[in-house]
């Protein structure tokens, strides 16, 4: 079949003009077809040019594709390897991952952390050091910096990594706390050590806790019951709510304080109220309630932590009534004759009922020596209520 080089359309051998268009034809009959030719030949080209682009931009594609699978197997296998604190190893698979694929921002990150925890960990052993240097101050420091070093990270590592520098910080705070707890610190002294030792969250700590405690206690109930036997009621009870600020649940400072209150109550009640609040009872009951109704189970002397003398002891309400405000005054002799020191004590709780057993403790400071020492009740008082 020939064409017309002109247009295109079919013509005949023999014809020498084209029908269609009305162009001369070549002589030579191969002329006669040189841009059909042309045209069906280039059509080739570009399509073989995008079959060979496709397949390229595939197969680049799956070659990324693999890389960052690769990438990012590495960094999950370093991610591991962080977990378990194998540091060295989580920073060999990091770079591997980066190699693979060079923003792999992940990686990165993970890098950046490892030089972190690296810091954290020269940090530490420095820290270590200064506590058994008894460099209290410059470990807490050093340990606060590696804490701030890991405020823009999280997860489980991190977690470890601060759980690690909380526990020595608590380390330090309690070697810290033992220290100045060996200087003999006064009793304002000790109150602000309550509340560095209330801060810090361990068992040991805890323990601290309540032996400072148990320390301003026993001062409080010491000096408050000094001003209640002196009248001195006000006094009295502005010791006792110092006291109870650190040690609110007390109930030795709880019942002192109620003991203060009804003694300042009964100071200002009159003696005929007394009297009066009596006849309403018979007189051999009244009587008995009000000269044998507590019987001493028990008084002995011994010494606290800090060789301070305790007198501790137990009695028992054999009233018929309850019993209030019970007062024990006691004495600590030698030879027989020679006071060392006297002192009364109120028994707690304040209110005895009948067959009720009530307990009394006070702390001296500064007391005598008391070897070879007697102790002895003088005289045990009370309130009867009718």
């Amino acid at each position: 079949m020939l064409y017309c080089p002109q247009c295109g359309n079919n013509v005949k051998e023999d014809e020498l003009f084209c029908v269609s268009c009305g162009n001369k034809l070549p002589e030579d009959k191969n002329q006669r077809y040189p841009a059909k030719k042309s045209l069906n030949k280039f059509w080739y080209l570009p399509i073989a040019t995008f079959i060979v682009l496709t397949v390229a931009s595939s197969l680049f594609y799956l070659f990324l594709q693999h890389q960052s699978t690769q990438a990012k197997e590495l960094y999950e296998q370093g991610e591991q390897k962080l977990i378990n604190e194998e540091i060295d190893q989580a920073e060999a698979l990091f770079q591997k991952a980066l190699k693979q694929k060079q923003n792999f921002s992940q990686a990165h990150i993970g890098l950046a952390f490892i030089d972190r925890a690296k810091e954290i960990q020269i940090a530490i052993k420095q820290a270590e050091s200064n506590l058994e240097q008894g460099k209290f101050q410059e470990a807490l420091s050093l340990i606060t910096n590696a804490e701030n070093k890991l405020t823009n990270y999280n997860g489980s590592v991190v977690n470890n990594l601060v759980d690690e520098l909380i526990s020595l910080q608590n380390q330090v705070k309690i070697s810290q706390l033992l220290f100045n707890l060996e200087q003999n610190p006064s009793i304002s002294e000790l109150k602000s050590l309550l509340w560095e030792a209330d801060s810090i969250n361990e068992v040991e700590a805890e323990e601290i806790t309540e032996n400072i405690r148990g320390q301003i206690i026993e001062f409080a109930y010491s000096q408050a019951s000094e001003q209640l036997s002196n009248n001195h009621f006000n006094d009295a009870q502005a010791i006792v709510q110092d006291g109870l600020k650190y040690a609110p649940s007390s109930d030795k400072l709880l019942s002192l304080q109620t003991t203060i209150e009804k003694e300042k109550v009964s100071f200002e009640i009159t003696q005929q109220q007394r009297i009066e609040q009596a006849l309403n009872t018979a007189e051999e009951e009244r009587e008995f309630n009000e000269n044998d109704a507590i019987e001493l189970i028990d008084i002995h002397m011994e010494e606290d932590d800090q060789g301070n003398l305790v007198i501790k002891g137990e009695v028992k309400s054999i009233a018929t009534v309850p019993l209030q405000s019970v007062l024990i005054d006691y004495s600590l002799i030698k030879n027989e004759e020679s006071e060392l020191l006297s002192n009364e004590v109120y028994v707690y709780p304040d209110t005895l009922y009948p067959e009720e057993i009530g307990k009394f403790e006070f702390t001296h400071y500064d007391a005598p020596e008391i070897k070879d020492a007697e102790l002895i009740v003088n005289k045990m008082t009370w309130y009867t209520s009718y």
